[in-house]
């Protein structure tokens, strides 16, 4: 007798609410158990919305008088990454694996969640590539990128396929310094992203492009892909999520200086930074006593496994002086205590961030 093929939840959610399309993921990996299937759902929202990474905060980085303007409803995911638009013209792919199905590196993790999706594109006349960390190119274009998160006892991968994009509302929705940045936005999209529509001429039939993949997927995982549904607890888990991810306490979270109550005395000074690393970037809001890190608030569109750990970090910096040694130290400490991992984002990130603060102190 051969050996039994490892079965595949397929959950395929057509059109949604567009809560419910980020909502349904996290709740299987909420809801997830030890004998709860590798599951991959397949999952489009009726109409458009804006989504902001995990670690960003709303207000800086998305135009709200805009998407109100719009009609266009905001939501933040537990998963890392930038703001984004979404709408119907992208079939999301999110996996909800059990961590030992998948490579341990999370470079590794992005790879082998994408290989299927490339060889998808190639199968209908696309010549996409893995581009790391994390995104699929054709010929130096982005036609997709990918999220990771631990959600309960899951591990969870998220991207899409991307049929059309509407890259003018993009650069709309999200918040910039001016209209001149706003047509650079724009410019820049245009240069650099494509879709399946642009490249082909039309988009191509949404059945065809998921039995492709989910055939693709069954050769890849030695896997037989079975069609089911999310089951009791799943659901009531999704309706739960439905009312967090559209309540302003969940969606506004992460702003510091909305606006704090601290009076700024003497040596104490409140700021913000950027710095872009490799992997994403830093902001920095940053209250500081003298030389020394009174407190830090930690927002960017990095993605950090896990992402509770990003809470640990901004605790341990607390009461560091801003000097390179004590910074190092205590990253490199904060850092392995707490087992953040930021792909792209390395130890010597972190130490140059947190001294660009420094910087823009007054001399002692």
């Amino acid at each position: 007798m051969g050996e039994k093929k490892k079965v595949i939840r397929l959950i395929d959610l057509g059109e949604v609410p567009p809560v419910r399309s980020q909502t349904c993921y996290h709740a299987v990996g909420y809801a997830f158990g030890p004998e709860t299937p590798d599951s991959i759902i397949l999952v489009s929202p009726k109409t458009p919305y804006v989504c902001v990474g995990f670690h960003q905060e709303v207000e800086r980085e998305v135009d709200l008088e805009y998407c109100q303007q719009a009609g266009l409803p905001v939501y933040r995911r537990e998963v890392g990454g930038g703001a984004v638009y979404l709408d119907r013209h992208q079939l999301f792919v999110q996996w909800i694996f059990h961590p030992e199905s998948l490579p341990q590196s999370l470079e590794e993790k992005f790879k082998f969640y994408v290989e299927p999706m490339i060889r998808t594109y190639r199968a209908i006349g696309i010549e996409a590539s893995f581009r790391p960390i994390n995104d699929i190119h054709v010929s130096g274009k982005k036609i997709g990128g990918t999220g990771a998160a631990r959600i309960g006892q899951a591990e969870v991968l998220v991207g899409s396929f991307m049929f059309d994009f509407d890259k003018k509302t993009m650069a709309q929705v999200l918040r910039v310094s001016s209209e001149k940045m706003r047509d650079k936005v724009f410019q820049s999209l245009e240069q650099y992203l494509t879709t399946m529509k642009e490249l082909l001429g039309k988009a191509p039939e949404r059945e065809r492009v998921k039995e492709i993949y989910l055939q693709q997927v069954s050769e890849l995982l030695g896997a037989e892909v079975r069609e089911g549904g999310m089951n009791e607890a799943e659901l009531t888990e999704a309706e739960r999520l439905d009312q967090l991810f559209q309540s302003p306490d969940w969606i506004f979270q992460k702003g510091p200086l909305r606006p704090p109550a601290v009076k700024i005395h003497e040596d104490v000074h409140v700021q913000e930074i950027d710095y872009k690393a490799p992997g994403g970037l830093i902001r920095l809001t940053a209250r500081t006593r003298g030389q020394r890190l009174d407190a830090v608030w930690i927002s960017g569109d990095f993605t950090a496994i896990p992402k509770e750990a990003v809470t640990d970090l901004e605790k341990a910096l607390s009461g560091v002086t801003l000097e390179e040694k004590s910074v190092t130290e205590a990253l490199s400490r904060a850092l392995e205590e707490s087992g953040l991992y930021c792909p792209g984002v390395e130890l010597a990130h972190w130490v140059s961030a947190l001294l660009k603060i420094r910087e823009n102190l007054p001399p002692q």
